[in-house]
């Protein structure tokens, strides 16, 4: 079983109210705009990390990242990118690529809006993790939190707070 803890659109910004809950990761997964390779290296303090770069990533968070990556976790087929879109609104270069893939679980960011949901059409599970950064239309960050165990994904929760540190 591993504990895995995801989040997007940090832009440049890590909020130390999460850092208790990075703690508990066996993995972090970030879906882009991430900012600058400065917040992937306080990840990496944490636990080992995954991550794609989104459309506010610099060449150099590029050359270090992804556009798209696709890996295994325990025994669940793993896609990932940042501009994606959700089921039924697939972004158009995204989906040819899922379906091909065939990924159990999709995971993308870029809308700073928490969605899960699952596509019967493409059977997978479909997650946007919200945004964690200062720069957005989001008035709350969110992360989300979960165990994989073989192919399940269980004890799915949100982590929130809201947007000013008050």
């Amino acid at each position: 079983m591993k504990q895995i803890i995801l989040l997007s659109d940090t832009h440049n910004t890590l909020d130390e109210r999460f850092f208790p809950h990075f703690k508990k990761a066996d993995e972090i997964w970030h879906a882009g705009d991430i900012g600058g390779l400065e917040v992937t290296d306080k990840l990496k303090e944490f636990a080992p990390i995954r991550a794609v770069w989104g459309n506010i990533d610099n060449s150099t968070t590029r050359t270090e990242y992804k556009k798209y990556i696709y890996f295994k976790c325990e025994k669940l087929n793993v896609m990932m990118t940042h501009i994606g879109g959700y089921p039924g609104r697939y972004n158009k270069k995204a989906l040819p690529i899922i379906e091909q893939a065939n990924p159990d679980l999709f995971i993308c960011g870029h809308s700073h809006i928490l969605k899960v949901m699952y596509d019967k059409k493409n059977k997978l599970l479909h997650m946007n993790p919200g945004a964690i950064g200062d720069y957005g239309i989001h008035k709350v960050k969110t992360i989300l939190s979960f165990n994989i165990e073989g192919k399940e994904i269980k004890d799915l929760k949100v982590i929130e707070f809201a947007r000013n540190k008050s």
